[in-house]
């Protein structure tokens, strides 16, 4: 079998941080792969062609960076550790379809896209279209959804985060994993596929499970951007407090957001009959289509204020 990675052992891995002087960081989560099975996983369920405008967040040493770029068009890393770029130019040195830049993932721009991909690319909706790292995992589950949220053209992401945040990404109602943070990404995006990740796979081994799972821009749904903002608004609304009922919950919630926050709750029985929910229910219990609904009407009581 193919190689996917040259840098994917422990042994490649401590010779490219030795020359450059360098040891793993634990205040910025650095856990190399040092599986090369793994990299070509993630690179055979992310179905990552010669079309695809890879966007890529923590490379690293540039383990799984240098498995994307023959397979890719073109590749835009953001890595925030400034001893590293200096590293990327020597493993990705023999790549021209490689762009890299040294900021705080979060902070990621169109300037910054247009860079890597071109202003008509990116103007047109075809790049970045697919998101594939081995993500920080402080900010996993923070990027996902920031990501689907803000760059139209992604149309795919297959990610390595800790396993309880694909559990978050993928769990169904009803389910203890089932959140605020699940209904949100569930509005844009559907997780297609998953595979487990030891310990054992990285260096240094981190202290939790991990998974790579890939999530798919869903169509299906038909949602406008407002909408999806209004049905958003109501899923962190309804968890606000877990354990309560969604009527308490939701009261909690906005009469803690100003004085058109207060109205809103003292007109909740109201809403939430419009909505056809039983105030008696938790935020659990709630399919999408019903925080679609509750997000419907609550956007529509805002505009009476």
């Amino acid at each position: 079998m193919a190689i996917a990675s040259h840098l994917a052992s422990v042994g490649a891995t401590r010779d490219v941080l030795s020359r450059h002087g360098l040891a793993t960081k634990h205040s910025l989560g650095q856990n190399f792969l040092v599986n090369d099975a793994v990299i070509a996983n993630i690179c055979k369920l992310s179905e990552v062609c010669e079309e695809d405008n890879v966007l890529e967040v923590g490379p690293g040493i540039g383990t799984l960076t240098v498995a994307l770029l023959p397979r890719a068009k073109h590749v835009l890393s953001i890595e925030r550790d400034p001893d590293l770029p200096a590293v990327l130019d020597e493993t990705c040195d023999d790549f021209d379809n490689f762009t890299l830049i040294s900021k705080d993932a979060l902070r990621l721009n169109d300037d910054d896209l247009i860079a890597a991909f071109g202003k008509q690319a990116v103007e047109a909706g075809e790049a970045p279209n697919k998101f594939i790292s081995n993500l920080p995992y402080a900010v996993a589950a923070t990027l996902v959804l920031d990501y689907f949220q803000r760059i139209p053209s992604l149309q795919s992401a297959t990610v390595m985060v800790q396993s309880e945040v694909a559990d978050r990404m993928e769990a169904v109602v009803g389910t203890k994993d089932y959140a605020a943070y699940s209904v949100k990404l569930q509005l844009i995006a559907k997780a297609t596929g998953r595979f487990q990740v030891s310990p054992g796979n990285f260096f240094p081994p981190p202290r939790v499970t991990s998974s790579v799972i890939r999530l798919d821009r869903r169509n299906d749904l038909g949602l406008s951007a407002e909408e999806i903002a209004n049905a958003s608004m109501a899923a962190d609304a309804a968890f606000f407090t877990r354990r309560k009922t969604i009527s308490n919950s939701m009261k909690g919630y906005f009469s803690s957001r100003g004085e058109q926050g207060k109205a809103i709750a003292a007109k909740l029985p109201e809403i939430l009959a419009e909505a056809g929910i039983d105030a008696k229910r938790r935020g659990e219990t709630l399919e999408l289509s019903e925080f679609v609904e509750l997000g419907r009407v609550l956007a529509k009581a805002k505009t009476e204020e």
